[in-house]
């Protein structure tokens, strides 16, 4: 049974999304990423997410284009820049989204990271939005503890409905303090760059010597293990960018493996988790 997770008592969705980072900066790929979304659409990828600040805007054409005819198959996740966390720009830079979304409504709306705009306000401009019927509820990303608990504390604050950080197997800082805080919370937590960032730790990863061994005897790519890991613990979503047609069936169907205890034991110990409070990784 493919896991899922709850966003609240009415919806449920599938612990994998599709992620659209990089995604509209070229306009010889636009038909590519369209192609993609849609496939992972049609495999239950349900979660699209994006935000303003890809390609400024143009990831969000890419997901409008692709949920043309289909805008009620999708649960669009999208995010504003801190410095449109206003209580009047934020109302704006959601509009612009939403045109250049091409519907009518966001199923979740983030602060894409903390800025300069008091967090008692962001609250506000992001009711207003829900008022209005622009979003169906709102969150943050890039928030660590301290962030997330005064964000708690503030009049409406309670009302956030995820945080989105980084979050792969060699970066498990979040494990220590913020997960368990979330999950107290029963507050889900989006994992971005779930198969790291491109470069030489995604490399190391992918060519990890008990990584590849234990995805060769589970006859899975490395990749899909380390999606399965992402979602191992209650209440995590992995958002992989949906790259092409053939990632994203690979992707959907990291959430049918199941990790046995001595494969996470072999996995612990080629990648410890973390035994004191570490910074927020972010990229």
């Amino acid at each position: 049974m493919d896991k899922t997770i709850a966003f609240d008592d009415r919806t449920r969705l599938p612990a994998i999304g599709q992620g659209t980072w990089y995604m509209g900066e070229e306009a010889a790929r636009r038909g590519e990423e369209v192609a993609a979304l849609q496939a992972g659409l049609d495999a239950g990828l349900t979660l699209i997410d994006t935000a303003e600040m890809y390609a400024e805007g143009g990831a969000e054409e890419v997901v409008g284009e692709a949920l043309r005819g289909r805008r009620d198959s999708a649960f669009i996740v999208s995010k504003v820049y801190p410095w449109h966390a206003g209580e009047v720009d934020a109302v704006e830079a959601c509009e612009r989204s939403l045109r250049r979304l091409d519907t009518d409504r966001l199923d979740l709306y983030l602060l894409h990271w903390r800025g300069n705009v008091p967090l008692e306000e962001t609250i506000r401009a992001m009711e207003t939005l829900q008022q209005q019927g622009k979003i169906l509820r709102w969150g943050v990303s890039n928030f660590d503890v301290d962030d997330l608990q005064e964000l708690l504390s503030e009049p409406g604050g309670a009302r956030c409905a995820t945080n989105q950080v980084l979050y792969h197997l060699a970066s498990r800082g979040i494990e220590f303090d913020l997960l368990p805080e979330c999950q107290q919370r029963q507050m889900p937590v989006m994992a971005y760059c779930p198969l790291a960032q491109a470069g030489r730790l995604r490399q190391a990863l992918f060519a990890d010597s008990t990584l590849v061994e234990i995805a060769q005897q589970k006859g899975i790519s490395v990749a899909q293990l380390l999606l399965a890991w992402v979602i191992r613990k209650e209440g995590v979503m992995a958002i992989p960018k949906a790259s092409s047609q053939a990632h994203v069936n690979e992707n959907a169907a990291a959430l049918q493996i199941r990790l046995e205890d001595d494969e996470l034991a072999r996995i612990n110990k080629a990648f410890p988790p973390p035994q004191r409070k570490m910074a927020l990784d972010v990229v």
